[in-house]
């Protein structure tokens, strides 16, 4: 793909800022992904025990409203 001058630059530019751009349509794998990522939360709920998922429940209220608990790469407290 050949470079593009500052003209053209400049048109890109305005009609990404007037809305005129066209959007570039999803590529499979990122459809295949989306599809994967919406279905693979109800299946794991489903597949989890009650028990299981209180406990599951419990850690992430934790993780939320403790703010001195580690963070997920167990660096300590988060800062605001």
């Amino acid at each position: 793909m050949p470079k593009k001058d500052f003209s053209q630059i400049a048109f890109d530019v305005a009609q990404i800022a007037t809305g005129e751009a066209p959007k570039a349509a999803p590529s499979p794998k990122q459809d295949a992904g989306r599809k994967g990522g919406r279905k693979g939360g109800v299946s794991r709920m489903e597949s989890m025990t009650s028990e299981q998922r209180r406990e599951l429940a419990l850690k992430a209220a934790g993780a939320r409203w403790n703010k001195d608990a580690p963070g997920p790469s167990g660096t300590g407290a988060r800062k605001r």
